[in-house]
């Protein structure tokens, strides 16, 4: 139903999940095309806390269908599927019609060289050239 509401703002939302490894990013979108593509139905245009792990959607919370249909457009184009699969990203829909992305893929951390050396110098080894004679 809302499928080609969320491919027309697509190109949009993959621009914003690029963004927000920054900051939170936020879109806003015309409610006359959510109202056109429900076709008079009643319909709760607002969804929160949809996950997306990797490229997975978060099954322990019952989404709306216009979150589900989000997901999945997102999963089905190759640009964004790419981005999302590397990424823990947390999306909300709001009455106003803005989209909010959050970033919450955790910083790399690099191993240090200190941690590298400490490893391999603490091996217990004695020198059996030291002369200790019983």
């Amino acid at each position: 139903m809302f499928s080609q509401v969320w491919k027309k703002y697509l190109p949009v939302i993959t621009i914003l999940i690029k963004r927000s490894s920054g900051e939170d990013q936020k879109l806003s979108m015309n409610h006359t095309d959510f109202e056109r593509a429900a076709g008079g139905r009643k319909i709760k245009y607002t969804f929160s806390s949809l996950q997306l792990n990797k490229g997975r959607i978060n099954n322990m919370v019952k989404h709306t269908p216009l979150a589900k249909e989000f997901a999945v457009v997102l999963q089905e184009e190759d640009l964004t599927r790419k981005l999302i699969k590397e990424q823990c990203l947390e999306f909300s829909m709001n009455g106003n019609f803005e989209l909010s992305i959050k970033n919450n893929t955790p910083p790399v951390e690099p191993l240090e060289e200190n941690d590298a050396a400490a490893i391999t110098a603490n091996t217990g080894d004695e020198d059996p050239a030291s002369g200790d004679v019983s």
